[in-house]
């Protein structure tokens, strides 16, 4: 992980320093004199050559000082704590979202193979990855928002209940519960919908596609026949022996969502107004405001692979065999 992060140190500064425009300019105005723009640059240490700025960089990453943004001033790392929240909350409701319905897909498409309800599941999955995400995002709102007014157009709680709520952790749902709000808790749970399928229904389709994959494999295998030769049932021959069985490339490509999810976040975000990470690392881009870009890259990449090592560690939960090879 660590010869990773180096690596995306590495790509993310010369990335951002490879974007056109001068960021003194960006942050100051047009009309800012020659003067502040040589001040801004300094202080930014734009003024010096890039390797003194990317050691200088390492320096400060290495004591987990990411700077301060200038567009607005605020700690970088503050900054990151307070967006990321919304976000995860996002993310955790797409992937639970996706988990659910995928896996059941699957299944279904599995014990079915050949028939109706396979071609049914695999064609709306196909579905599911070819339609662009912005596209998915605005239809449900002019469908569910607009015409049938079930749920609302964008942000995370109503204006008059969120000047109730106290920010204590920044997710929603959890400073509703603290706050013994239950009409709060279940209007954040209402808001959370539509950005939460907007964004889950790729990995949801993903997820179908690898299930009956890997469960179509494990039910042609010997000890399946055995368990329908001892009279069980269908539903327990697939919940309890093939699909844990098959969870091994399910659970994988559900880590590799999970991270590109987090980090993939910015259209749903954007469409839907969630004043998440992506947002706020959009309009640092927008301003070329190097640091909040430099940081909130940085700090994506520590999420993927802490959700990849933790999915490397389920393996062995998952399969006992995996613990047997390593002891």
């Amino acid at each position: 992980m660590l010869i990773s992060l180096f690596g995306v140190s590495i790509l993310v500064f010369w990335m951002v320093h490879l974007i056109p425009g001068d960021p003194a300019l960006m942050i100051l105005g047009e009309r800012a004199t020659e003067t502040a723009l040589q001040d801004l640059r300094k202080e930014m240490g734009l003024d010096q050559p890039k390797f003194v700025q990317y050691t200088r960089f390492l320096s400060d990453l290495a004591q987990f000082d990411l700077g301060r943004s200038f567009r607005t001033r605020g700690l970088v790392v503050e900054e990151i704590f307070r967006h990321f929240p919304p976000t995860a909350e996002l993310t955790l409701a797409a992937m639970l979202f996706a988990i659910v319905f995928g896996i059941l897909a699957g299944i279904i498409a599995a014990i079915n193979q050949g028939r109706f309800w396979d071609f049914a599941t695999m064609f709306g999955s196909l579905a599911g990855v070819s339609i662009p995400i912005f596209w998915l995002g605005l239809m449900l709102i002019l469908f569910f928002a607009h015409r049938l007014q079930l749920f609302p157009v964008s942000g995370r709680l109503d204006a008059l209940v969120d000047l109730e709520i106290q920010r204590r952790t920044n997710f929603m749902l959890i400073d509703t519960l603290l706050a013994r709000n239950l009409p709060a808790f279940f209007d954040a749970l209402w808001h959370l919908v539509l950005p939460a399928v907007t964004l889950g229904t790729v990995p949801l389709a993903i997820i179908a596609r690898m299930t009956r994959s890997s469960l179509l494999e494990v039910l042609n295998q010997q000890f399946i026949t055995t368990a329908y030769a001892k009279g069980l049932t269908q539903w327990k021959v697939v919940g309890k022996h093939a699909l844990r069985n098959s969870l091994i490339p399910v659970v994988t490509v559900i880590g590799l969502e999970f991270g590109y999810l987090m980090g993939g976040a910015i259209l749903t975000e954007h469409i839907f107004s969630w004043p998440g990470l992506g947002s706020w690392l959009l309009k640092a881009v927008e301003a070329r405001d190097i640091r909040p870009i430099q940081g909130g890259v940085l700090f994506i990449a520590v999420v993927f692979m802490t959700v990849n090592l933790v999915v490397d560690i389920l393996y062995a939960w998952i399969d006992p065999r995996i613990r047997i090879a390593g002891d």
